[in-house]
């Protein structure tokens, strides 16, 4: 069996304030933690009994995860999996960095998103290059907001050239044609991801070789349809993979409509569609 997993725990804390974003801001009690940390061990041990699958995770965290030393060891643990061919996940980039070292680092990604309003360019920064030396591969990202137009533009001057900067749109502010001329410019896919694509009965790969897993190891065909397909942990899990359709009217996340075979993402990310990395450079 091949399968993509998207893993979201009961994590649910983050290191950063950004107004801007759903995720929870709150401190976890230590019993929290004790949760989180048990419903994870129960994932990497049913991930390692899976030994005859090929099995790629991206893990989607409702906060920050990689400064919890409990998921840089699971990068670790996964990675050496033969079964497992890609563990990637959502970072805000501000843990520490050497524990890469411990990874079979071809099976390894970030998909990193640089937060202006959180951290320095110049902090960001070297923490991109400290990835490239460590031969770590990944892709950054920023919100396409109005006001960081400018930051978003040295942004793409001082990375690396062989590094994504992708840009998420910002759907509740209209841009302007200059404003979607620059972005554009900047990432030729942003125009992508300004739309809320009609799904309603249309076809995805979601619910049938992705699916979306939380903490308690129940099944979802992804983050945004609610509707439980049925539990990980069950013996028979593996009957409730099939062939769906969207039964919501609209898709706007990357993480959803690049599933939508009708948009043939996958030829465009190949194998990095879990990090979010073109398989061509287009930029």
């Amino acid at each position: 069996m091949k399968l993509s997993i998207l893993y979201r725990g009961p994590l649910s804390s983050c290191n950063y304030g950004c107004d801007y974003c759903p995720f929870a801001k709150h401190r976890e009690t230590y019993e929290e933690h004790q949760h989180d940390q048990q419903a994870l061990e129960r994932f990497l041990d049913w991930v390692t009994g899976r030994s005859e699958d090929q099995i790629g995770i991206f893990f989607t965290p409702w906060g920050e995860a990689l400064i919890r030393k409990r998921y840089q060891d699971a990068f670790v643990r996964l990675s050496a999996l033969p079964q497992v061919t890609k563990v990637a996940i959502q970072t805000n980039l501000s843990s520490r960095l050497d524990w890469v070292e411990r990874c079979t680092k071809e099976k390894i990604a970030l998909w990193t998103t640089y937060h202006p309003s959180q951290t320095s360019r110049e902090r960001f920064l070297a923490k991109c290059r400290e990835l490239v030396a460590r031969e770590v591969r990944f892709s950054v990202g920023v919100v396409g907001l109005p006001e960081h137009m400018e930051e978003i533009k040295a942004l793409r001057q001082e990375l690396p050239e062989q590094v994504y900067l992708w840009i998420n749109a910002y759907k509740r502010h209209p841009y302007t044609a200059n404003e979607m001329d620059c972005l554009s410019k900047i990432d030729p896919l942003f125009p992508l991801n300004t739309r809320h694509y009609p799904s309603l009965g249309h076809a995805c790969h979601a619910g049938e070789s992705v699916i979306s897993v939380d903490g308690d190891g129940t099944m979802r065909r992804c983050h945004f349809i609610k509707t439980p397909i049925g539990n990980l942990y069950d013996a028979n899990f593996e009957q409730c993979l099939t062939e769906r359709i969207c039964t919501n009217t609209t898709c706007h996340c990357h993480i959803g409509y690049v599933h939508m075979p009708e948009l043939h993402l996958d030829e465009v990310f190949g194998d990095g569609i879990l990090e979010r990395i073109p398989a061509q450079q287009i930029w």
